[in-house]
């Protein structure tokens, strides 16, 4: 091989010269990039001409605020596995979409958001709109960077899909000046990057079928990212030939097929008693792609910080992880589909001694499915199992943060990859933008948005990217006239004391109508069936977004549990401690 020939292997072929939003563009087509969130701004003008070229590989989607947008593509993260790509301007487009970070970076999903930024030029002098990013940013994702010269954007573009997608996945940002994107440089484009896989080691696996053997309580939990559907069937596989109890890290109900004999249930704030204490009482517990976070733990009381009761293996991409709040009996550094394919090969020695407690445990979810009772005409925990019985298997339910989310997630039983997307960070207004997302990148698919009337008012503008790219979501908006879930907070800690929670709502029901979609209330058991099935066929035929309102007693306030039963309660604390204080 000649040394010209040499020195460009592995390397695209010299270009012509090109600005650089050109030189930008065309490395995201190569990354395999196929849709674009953004919220036009003139800062990044260069890129948007770009795209122009790009019509036939990549789909821009122009949204209404930034944080719809940056929420658009997080939940695009979380379907796909491939980094969520978002443009946004500077200074408020920066401002407006780091929720939508913060969002990628507790979920562990691969995102990357680009924001325009003011010329080297300028730079320093507090010019209009300018931001440090680097400063900004710097907490709250993997990598922050800002490309200054137009000849490395391959470079940087590169790295940034790397680091998004390796170890434990999250966003990047990268700033952009402008004249870095309107100068030109004659510089080869980059292959589309390779992700990097963790994989744990002979020793590790060995270590792990000891810990198997000496067990007699053990308990698989599943979370995190990266999950692809031969993944998961692995794990089913090993959960099965060890007869393993399976439950779900919080809000990560896709991460394991609800409908399997082996699910016991989903893990965090509002399980039920009895997986509470299998967990607890477990003397193996074989934790795979979470990081077992506030939510899962119950405030690190379930599982506790830093040596857990529980003999933990603890299976994470990213070995920083690993021993940073828990101590495990054995920390595994390897990805959720490395790890799968080493399970695979496992078999256990003999029949397993728990697999009557697995049993119990199914049984123990089963008996948790029928609707609980609730105040009022409309039974909340009767309409989740309502829509449960009535949508496909392969249907995605979105929500965004809030008491109502609690009703999906106790009665709905999530297949896998695609049917979930929920912020584990309850981050609010999240559930419209990613439930328009999943219709996006699955059209054929059922999509309902569950969504509180506080959480819904927070991106409703983006029911206008559900019109103009004729999207048929279903929108549940649950009514209660208040901030429900402070409510039940303030009512468990200043019993009686309410304020400041309370507020007056339009009716969403035309509101929906001004977006050229379906609308209807809801406040009875016996009217709800008929007017999902009609939001569903008008969603399917019309193409454009159908919303039910539901107007329900806001005393029923999550499933099994009224703001009457939560208030009482506080009261009686009180009077217990005033008594035992009284001289």
């Amino acid at each position: 091989m000649t040394e010209a020939a040499s020195s460009t292997v592995g390397r695209g072929p010299e270009t012509a010269e090109r600005n650089g939003g050109q030189i930008l563009v065309q490395q995201l087509r190569i990354h395999g990039v196929k849709r674009v969130f953004l919220v036009p701004g003139e800062s990044y003008l260069p890129c948007i001409d770009a795209l122009y070229d790009h019509q036939d590989a990549i789909q821009p989607v122009v949204c209404r605020q930034e944080s719809g947008a940056g929420y658009m593509a997080e939940a695009y993260g979380k379907l796909t596995g491939e980094p969520g790509i978002c443009f946004v301007t500077r200074g408020p487009g920066a401002t407006n979409a780091s929720i939508a970070v913060h969002t990628a970076y507790q979920d562990s999903t691969p995102m990357i958001l680009f924001v325009g930024q003011v010329g080297n030029d300028f730079y320093e002098r507090e010019a209009f709109q300018e931001i440090d990013y680097r400063r900004m940013f710097g907490q709250m994702a993997k990598w922050v960077a800002q490309i200054d010269r137009t000849d490395r954007i391959p470079e940087f573009i590169a790295r940034a899909f790397a680091v998004a997608t390796s170890g434990r996945p999250g966003p990047v940002v990268l700033a952009l000046p402008e004249d870095t994107l309107w100068g030109k440089a004659a510089v080869a484009d980059l292959p589309r990057y390779q992700r990097s896989h963790s994989a744990p080691t002979p020793q590790a696996m060995s270590a792990l079928s000891t810990l198997l053997a000496d067990a007699r309580r053990p308990f698989l939990l599943v979370g995190g990212s990266g999950w692809t559907p031969q993944a998961m069937r692995q794990i089913e596989g090993f959960a099965e030939r060890f007869a393993l109890p399976v439950g779900v890290a919080w809000r990560r109900l896709e991460c394991f097929d609800n409908h399997h004999p082996h699910f016991a249930g989903h893990v965090g704030w509002g399980m039920t008693e009895a997986l509470r204490g299998r967990i607890r009482d477990a003397d193996l517990l074989i934790a795979v792609g979470t990081r077992m976070g506030e939510a899962t733990t119950e405030g690190y009381t379930l599982v506790e910080s830093p040596l857990p009761r529980q003999r933990l293996v603890h299976v994470y991409p990213d070995a920083n992880e690993l021993g940073r709040v828990f101590q495990a009996a054995l920390p595994v550094a390897a990805d959720v589909v490395s790890f799968a394919q080493a399970v695979d090969g496992l078999r256990p020695a003999g029949e397993p001694v728990w697999s009557a407690q697995t049993r119990a445990a199914r049984d123990d979810y089963l008996s948790r499915q029928e609707p609980a009772p609730a105040p009022g005409p409309l039974n909340l925990n009767a309409a989740a199992c309502h829509v449960r019985d009535h949508v496909p298997e392969d249907a995605c339910i979105t929500v965004g943060a809030g008491n109502y989310a609690l009703f999906p997630h106790a009665y709905y039983r999530f297949k896998g990859i695609g049917t979930s997307l929920a912020p584990t960070v309850g981050s609010m207004g999240y559930g419209l933008p990613a439930a328009i997302s999943a219709k996006l990148e699955h059209p054929e698919r059922t999509v309902v948005c569950y969504a509180g009337d506080g959480c819904f008012q927070m991106n409703l503008q983006e029911l206008g990217v559900a019109m103009q790219y004729r999207l048929g979501i279903v929108v549940l908006v649950f009514n209660n006239g208040m901030w429900g879930t402070i409510r039940a907070h303030q009512e468990r800690e200043f019993p009686g004391r309410t304020i400041a929670l309370g507020f007056d709502n339009p009716d969403f029901s035309e509101l929906v109508r001004a977006y050229r979609g379906h609308g209807e209330v809801v406040a009875s058991d016996a009217e709800f069936g008929p007017a999902f099935a009609r939001a569903l066929a008008f969603a399917s035929t019309q193409r454009l977004p159908a919303l039910i309102e539901l107007r329900y007693d806001p005393d029923g306030i999550a499933p099994g549990m009224t703001l009457t039963q939560i208030r009482e309660a506080a009261l009686a604390r009180q009077s217990q401690s005033q008594s035992q204080a009284a001289p």
